[in-house]
């Protein structure tokens, strides 16, 4: 997963999200994988938590919410790994991945620290 990786990208929160919660638990899984952490992205819009909502809701509401910064602009070609806490429908990796993509990133891996699952019983 991380063989071969330059960078380990946080999936960033709003700003004024950062502020309340006072950390981001993705920015923290990032500076523990054993490569380079940097802040790459950043989200463009405020979106409402993913909580709760559909897998449909959820692609649509990440979507476009997220660019690439400064930090991440010497990134085109490279294979990063995108980094997350937990990853419920996959919308805000893909949406992070688009971004990064879209910016000339070679290859985005993403690595979470948890999986949601739900049975239909």
């Amino acid at each position: 997963m991380l063989e071969g990786a330059v960078c380990a990208i946080p999936v960033p929160l709003h700003a004024s999200r950062r502020r309340h919660r006072g950390f981001n638990q993705a920015a923290d899984l990032a500076r523990h994988v054993g490569i380079p952490a940097v802040a790459a992205l950043r989200r463009v819009r405020r979106t409402p938590t993913q909580t709760g909502l559909p897998a449909a809701q959820r692609h649509r509401n990440v979507r476009d919410a997220f660019a690439l910064t400064r930090a991440g602009a010497g990134l085109a070609g490279a294979a990063v790994v995108l980094i997350d806490d937990v990853s419920t429908t996959g919308a805000t990796l893909e949406a992070c991945a688009r971004a990064l993509k879209h910016a000339g990133v070679r290859e985005v891996r993403a690595l979470t620290a948890a999986r949601a699952v739900f049975s239909r019983m």
